[in-house]
């Protein structure tokens, strides 16, 4: 069997497009919480929904990232050298809503170690998650607020969200099956 792409850049676009609708839906003004991308994958896409509610409402929530490789539970277990990102919250972390954004859920361990990285610089008024693609199989109790697409896969099977940022041609997902090289 080979890889499969169950979304391409047209349907990354609506979901993050329903993505943003739906946050403003929930939450309103964007005068109370802020965007943070997890890096690399929500980094871009946090600044994409971002756009996103700045064209619907006329008003850009504030955005911000969050690097989580010092907060990995795996950190000293399978990485031989970690590439530190950045992680810039320029904004009032105390009292204010969080919306941690994310390309793909899986496992729940990154969610878990972004929300501890989050923790040490403030406390917010709430975390709540968006993510493009929920894949299920998780390992801890997370769940999204907001997603993009759910998508059935096998424990053993990678998804790659492709994003024009990060040097790809075109946005999309894929799935990639057990012994598959990319």
């Amino acid at each position: 069997m080979s890889s499969t792409t169950p979304m391409t850049g047209v349907n990354v676009g609506r979901s993050l497009d329903r993505l943003a609708h739906e946050i403003i839906e929930q939450l309103g003004s964007v005068d109370n919480w802020a965007l943070v991308g997890i890096v690399t994958g929500g980094q871009h896409l946090a600044l994409r929904i971002a756009d996103r509610i700045e064209t619907i409402t006329g008003a850009r929530p504030d955005t911000g990232t969050v690097d989580i490789t010092l907060y990995r539970d795996d950190l000293y277990t399978g990485l031989e050298k970690p590439i530190l990102g950045e992680t810039k919250l320029p904004f009032k972390l105390s009292g204010t809503g969080i919306i941690l954004v994310d390309d793909v859920l899986f496992t729940g361990r990154t969610v878990r170690a972004a929300m501890d990285a989050i923790m040490d610089f403030g406390r917010p008024r709430f975390i709540k998650l968006a993510v493009l693609v929920d894949r299920g199989h998780r390992e801890l109790p997370v769940a999204a607020d907001f997603v993009g697409r759910t998508l059935q896969t096998d424990i053993t099977d990678r998804v790659r969200v492709d994003l024009t940022e990060g040097g790809k041609e075109a946005d999309g997902v894929r799935v990639i099956l057990e012994g598959e090289t990319v």
